[in-house]
């Protein structure tokens, strides 16, 4: 039997409320991704070309800190789930990629949006880090059943 840890950051509550669910329904390991500095909803502002999370996605090399990391090493799979922002994975999930060894894990990531879809987020992420196993993504609104979920991390 694999051993699945769900990660996780939430900027507004959605994405943390299904990973939670996640866990909770399939009795996963949860850790949340939280930044050193909790972004603020003027931070959030993607009308404002002046905010932070604006700033950020737009250098694609910047690597917001993160408060901790963890150990991933007793784990066959992660699963790692964030809002989109500007049509991809915030750039705190680099953050933390980069803080952990993903060497020989599948990943699984997902992510909660109101229209964007996962599919160009994974593949940002797998040619990023062309060495990790990045397996098909899954847009999640939080109305999935327990059952589809554990499909989709142990397909």
């Amino acid at each position: 039997m694999s051993k699945v840890l769900v990660t996780y950051f939430s900027a507004s509550g959605v994405t943390k409320s299904i990973a939670q669910k996640i866990a909770d329904d399939n009795g996963y390991d949860i850790f949340e991704i939280v930044p050193q500095e909790i972004y603020t909803p003027e931070d959030l502002d993607w009308t404002n070309k002046e905010s932070r999370s604006t700033i950020e996605m737009n250098d694609r090399t910047f690597r917001p800190p993160i408060a901790e990391s963890t150990d991933v090493s007793e784990y066959d799979t992660v699963v790692i789930g964030f809002p989109v922002w500007w049509y991809t994975a915030p750039t705190i999930i680099n953050t933390f990629i980069e803080s952990v060894d993903l060497s020989g894990k599948t990943i699984k990531a997902f992510c909660t949006s109101g229209g964007s879809g996962i599919d160009k987020c994974v593949d940002d992420l797998a040619n990023a880090y062309p060495e990790l196993d990045f397996a098909k993504g899954l847009r999640l609104t939080g109305r999935e059943s327990a059952e589809k979920i554990k499909e989709w991390i142990s397909e």
